[in-house]
């Protein structure tokens, strides 16, 4: 399997980049794992679970598991990990997700009751982290992945650009077929080319799409997709400026002709947004997309006073992102927008939007797994250096939304909650969603079987024929 970046680290605790956070859930698993299609919390360390009441889940532990090493998986590991996972020594960087739950308590070796500080609706969810064992899981950071597991693969070896993952007994999968080596190939023609010449098995969202017809003739190569849970959208300054005013971002918002974006330059591999949320996931609401309706954004922002107007856009260095970006200016220019597209290496860019040092940004969520994320990226209490609110959204109305969708444990209900946000969101033009891009998997021949799931991770590795 080619990537173009090594994982920072194989230590789930602390694993936040995108090739380590999907290694480590090959050599790690939690109670639950998301549904590949539409992201529920399935049982997976877990054999079941009840709520006792609003604050306290109680859970039924698998018996027929064991670690890598050979040790007993049993409530204790569950309790030691969580605990870990909140303490500021071990210093995790997922202490968030746990921090709504305020006790473990063990009714017996397979039987927990998990205890809540505060409703909180997203716990099944959070349950998705990795299980560490007792005696490991408050350890100084292990990097090079040799942390007891209890997934379906466990390390062989790390070096510099390359993770042999070979397959683990007693797991909460079945010993997988086959052993995975994890290859870093930075430049995309390099990874190309070796999927050409049959020296490489599979490439997940390793291709620009305009890349893909070519190796989809290659003899013996093969492409499968899946509708991807993520966003790519357009952030605003909200709070100050010319972007302080609705009619000028809903302006913006409309002026972007996405239906030919997502058929050009994405080569048809995404769908065009009318929401925040993709249209696989549960809490899915159904709207029509946004118009591109350049006669109306030329209205709003002569109403508006705006015009004429100069903003820029930040990008990412990348080139797909930057021709993409073009695009944009070029609709912009249209409704009388001058946009100047800034590509920025994804620090600096972060840097900027987290000083507040922008007007416009392209962006991507790239697990929009849980819709409790969008707390994250809207919620009035997550403004800069508390959360990522970069575009200083305060919006009581909003705040009471998320806050509902936060607490509210009944799906439909949550649906609805979230339907409303959407709206809200949409209405007054606090985020603008572009496009949701497929999972797209490139494979060999004997890795043709190979899937990929919503969120882009890689367990269908371990199930491969």
């Amino acid at each position: 399997m080619l990537v173009a970046n090594d994982p920072e680290t194989l230590d789930p605790r602390h694993a936040t980049d995108a090739v380590a956070l999907r290694t480590s859930r090959l050599v790690h698993a939690g109670l639950v794992r998301l549904d590949p299609i539409t992201l529920e919390p399935k049982p997976y360390l877990a054999r079941s679970w009840r709520w006792v009441d609003e604050r306290t889940l109680s859970v039924e532990l698998r018996d027929d598991v064991t670690f890598h090493s050979g040790a007993p998986f049993g409530a204790r590991d569950v309790a030691a990990t969580i605990r870990a996972l909140q303490s500021p020594e071990v210093a995790s960087r997922h202490a968030r997700v746990v921090d709504a739950i305020g006790d473990v308590l063990i009714d017996d070796e397979h039987r927990i009751r998990i205890e809540l500080r505060r409703t909180h609706a997203t716990l099944l969810t959070d349950l998705e982290l990795p299980i560490l064992r007792e005696s490991e899981a408050s350890l100084p950071p292990r990097p090079n992945g040799d942390l007891d597991g209890l997934g379906p693969f466990v390390v062989a070896s790390r070096e510099p650009g390359t993770v042999a993952l070979v397959p683990a007994n007693g797991g909460a999968l079945p010993a997988p077929a086959h052993p995975v080596t994890i290859r870093t190939v930075h430049d995309e023609n390099a990874r190309a080319l070796r999927m050409h010449a049959g020296r490489a098995d599979l490439v997940v969202n390793g291709f620009s799409p305009t890349l893909l017809p070519a190796l989809a003739q290659a003899r013996g190569v093969s492409i499968s997709t899946r509708p991807g849970a993520n966003l790519t959208y357009m952030l605003a300054r909200a709070d100050r400026g010319p972007l302080s005013d609705e009619r000028v971002r809903k302006a913006v918002a409309i002026a972007i002709d996405r239906e030919r974006i997502v058929r050009t330059l994405l080569a048809g591999h995404a769908s065009a947004a009318s929401g925040l949320l993709p249209k696989a996931h549960w809490a899915h609401s159904e709207a029509s997309a946004l118009p591109f309706d350049l006669e109306s954004a030329r209205r709003m922002l002569s109403e508006a006073g705006a015009l004429p107007l100069r903003l820029t856009l930040l990008t990412s260095t990348d080139r797909l992102r930057g021709t993409i970006a073009r695009q944009i200016a070029q609709d912009m220019a249209s409704i009388g927008v001058d946009l100047e597209v800034v590509p920025l290496e994804f620090g600096t860019m972060l840097a900027r939007l987290g000083a507040g040092d922008f007007e416009l940004a392209t962006l991507q969520i790239p697990e929009l797994t849980e819709p409790n994320v969008l707390r994250t990226f809207l919620h009035s209490s997550c403004i800069p250096p508390a959360g990522a609110n970069r575009g200083r959204v305060r919006d009581a109305e909003l705040d009471r939304l998320l806050d509902r969708g936060a607490e509210e444990r009944d799906p439909a209900a949550r649906r609805a909650v979230y339907a409303s946000l959407e709206k809200l969101v949409r209405d007054r033009a606090l985020f603008v969603p572009l496009w949701h891009e497929d999972q797209v998997a490139v494979t060999s021949a004997r890795a043709a079987a190979f899937r990929p799931s919503a969120e882009g991770r890689w367990l269908d590795l371990a199930m491969m024929p």
